[in-house]
């Protein structure tokens, strides 16, 4: 049965972002490098895990929740085994890139969405994903600026991604961590009841999975955000606020 989500105001615009890279990127290519040369992993096996991971996109955790949406007992096994519910659509959380690379992770939360309560993800310690559903992160959902903002703002920085939320709506920040991922499960859009679970995957975006976005039958893809470049880039040659670059 599909469910309205009415509450979100699809009218209001993107604020521009600051392009920056954050520490924990720096550190991340350290690390990698070091694990590479304590041979922990080849150079060969994170270039297999990066091709998967960037070509994959959220095309599994769309289908996970459009499934859910036509099918009340496997939205029942999601919320309750969601590394187990994926399975059933092809993806082992235990090996996903089909050769012979694990996940760092295996525990997945599923959290669902109600017409009073709007889940988003963050991690506020670095970047933790969950790529064998989604892909890659989004180079905002790593930044500083996301990660340390949502948790004590979480209205403003969902307005600031074009996302309005009534005040009657309870806003929960689910924050990721080494051990456990999560992933939003959207509320089905009004005006979708007669599609298929193919059409439905189409309109379910990276973003809405995050939380910053609802799904829209109008939509098969995340709004462009704006970008302008960061006064001080991050190894960059130094420019005064407002100076050309």
């Amino acid at each position: 049965m599909a469910q309205t989500h009415e509450h979100g105001d699809h009218s209001h615009p993107a604020a521009p972002m600051v392009e920056e890279i954050s520490d924990f990127e720096i550190l991340e290519i350290a690390v990698r490098e070091l694990a590479i040369e304590k041979g922990l992993f080849t150079a060969e096996d994170h270039r297999k895990f990066t091709e998967w991971a960037e070509q994959i996109g959220p095309a599994g955790g769309s289908r996970l929740v459009a499934k859910a949406w036509v099918d009340p007992a496997f939205k029942a096994r999601v919320l309750t085994d969601a590394v187990a519910a994926c399975r059933e659509i092809g993806i082992d959380w235990a090996e996903p890139t089909g050769q012979g690379t694990p996940s760092d992770y295996m525990e997945l939360r599923v959290l669902e969405d109600t017409p009073t309560l709007h889940h988003v993800i963050v991690c506020t310690l670095c970047s933790c994903y969950p790529r064998p559903l989604l892909g890659h992160s989004p180079y905002w959902y790593r930044s500083p600026n996301y990660r340390r903002r949502l948790v004590r703002w979480p209205r403003q920085v969902l307005t600031e991604f074009g996302l309005v939320l009534p005040p009657e709506v309870e806003i929960r920040v689910e924050d990721s961590n080494q051990k456990c991922r999560f992933m939003v499960l959207p509320m089905r859009p009004a005006g979708t009841e007669s599609w298929s679970e193919e059409q439905l995957a189409e309109i379910v975006t990276r973003d809405c999975m995050i939380g910053v976005a609802l799904p829209r039958p109008d939509r098969k893809a995340d709004d462009v955000r704006p970008v302008h470049k960061a006064s001080r880039p991050v190894g960059g040659e130094h420019h005064e606020p407002g100076g050309s670059p």
